[in-house]
């Protein structure tokens, strides 16, 4: 269970996260300082280029509000140790070079356009010193360490209160014991007792934050899987790998289905500018949401199991993913039908009677008989009608349930609903 101050965070569904900072400059990734071991004095370097002439906030903040998203992340720090804010504690910051502090304009602007704020905030930091490698090898080092990051994240939490999340990252090479993880979370809760953590100071923190998949966490708890638009966090210039809408709108299927959010990343050029290939696949799904935002906003918990029946249990289906294929809201099953079949479709395993079958963006209703537990969907148009993904909406007369099963009936003794073995698909 979640406590009340969770509340906005499990309906959000939908936020946006923005990777920008000194890596964004040469064009090659948010770990370049690491990858290519660039020096301190080469960051130094980019710093004096650091420009930011073309991020605007409140631009940014208004794409994500379009976009149907609730909530907005920045990182204010990355591994490199680049601070995007004012700071007393170090002078490679954004206002020292650019004169701004682009986490105060952040902040603003998802306030005044209505977002929840998360800020992002690197444990580990490649410039400072001493630096975590040194922390390893001595124990002075180590603690002048963490001596160094309570003092920034206490400086940070003061700064910018209150805030809704702080998203902790870069937690190697240490074990919540070693952050001091307790201490941490104790100490930024004094300053802010609403605020919300992830997990990534080796604590659990208050929600999960799977990388690069959108996979609820067993047994359920509060979760957001985080996920690039393309395929790297920041700027990359040779990156052209865009997700298409119909993907990132599988995915706010799959976060629908297991009451969870789908945090989306932008990377900004050197500039600031966002890319517009990223402002266009944000504003395509926000348009989306406006017709089917229904199967996406306010669903119950309708997990798919593998080697287990979970309940209230869901199908996977041929006309969609794994995870993403059905949402549920009360007495009503959405279908989110990424590949469209044409003019007839099936839907099985259904526990309950079916009493009405409409396309969700118009509302139109559609001819539809049902067999037993299965339900033939007819007259449909030759072509999907939703150039993204059409969702077609059963309005049941009790709570619906799908189950099938690997075979051609349901057991009537205990038995698996798929592969009863460990498997890879999982």
């Amino acid at each position: 269970m979640y406590a009340k101050q969770m509340d906005w965070f499990v309906k959000a569904r939908f936020g946006l996260f923005v990777h920008y900072g000194l890596y964004s400059i040469p064009e090659r990734g948010e770990w370049v300082m690491n990858r290519e071991r660039l020096s301190r004095e080469e960051m130094q370097a980019l710093a004096q280029q650091f420009n930011p002439v073309n991020f605007d906030a409140d631009q940014i903040c208004e794409l994500a509000v379009r976009a149907g998203m609730r909530y907005a992340a920045l990182t204010t720090m990355h591994h490199d140790g680049f601070r995007l804010y004012d700071t007393a504690l170090s002078d490679f910051n954004a206002m020292r070079y650019a004169g701004r502090d682009l986490v105060a304009e952040f902040v603003a602007a998802a306030r005044k356009h209505g977002l929840r704020v998360m800020l992002y905030h690197s444990l580990n930091n490649w410039t400072d010193q001493p630096d975590a490698v040194d922390a390893l090898e001595s124990p002075d080092a180590y603690e002048a360490f963490i001596g160094n990051t309570f003092a920034r994240l206490k400086e940070l939490v003061t700064r910018f209160n209150p805030i809704d999340v702080l998203w902790y990252d870069g937690w190697w090479p240490f074990s919540a014991a070693q952050w001091q993880a307790e201490k941490m979370n104790a100490m930024i809760r004094k300053i802010q007792p609403q605020i919300l953590f992830n997990g990534r100071n080796g604590l659990p923190g208050d929600f999960g934050t799977p990388e690069g998949h959108m996979s609820a966490p067993t047994p359920w708890r509060p979760w957001e899987g985080c996920i690039t638009l393309n395929d790297h966090w920041s700027y990359h210039r040779g990156d052209h790998h865009w997700k298409g809408p119909d993907e990132v709108v599988s995915m706010l299927g799959s976060a629908a289905a297991a009451c969870g959010n789908l945090l989306l990343n932008i990377g900004p050029r050197a500039d600031g500018s966002v890319p517009e290939a990223s402002a266009e696949i944000l504003e395509r799904i926000g348009r989306w949401l406006d017709r089917n935002g229904e199967a996406i906003r306010d669903t119950d918990l309708f997990t798919w199991g593998l080697m287990d029946r979970r309940t209230p249990s869901s199908e996977w289906s041929h006309q969609g993913t794994f995870t993403s294929s059905f949402t549920r809201k009360g007495q009503t099953l959405y279908h989110l039908v990424r590949y469209w079949p044409g003019p007839r479709l099936v839907v099985a395993g259904f526990n309950t009677v079916v009493e009405q079958v409409s396309l969700l963006h118009s509302g139109k209703p559609v001819t539809f008989t049902q067999q037993g537990d299965k339900v033939i969907v007819t007259d449909l148009p030759e072509a999907a009608p939703d150039p993204v993904c059409t969702v077609l909406k059963f309005v049941c007369r009790d709570v619906p349930e799908l189950y099938l099963t690997g075979g051609m009936r349901i057991p009537g003794v205990a038995h698996p609903p798929y592969d009863p073995c460990q498997s890879d698909i999982q």
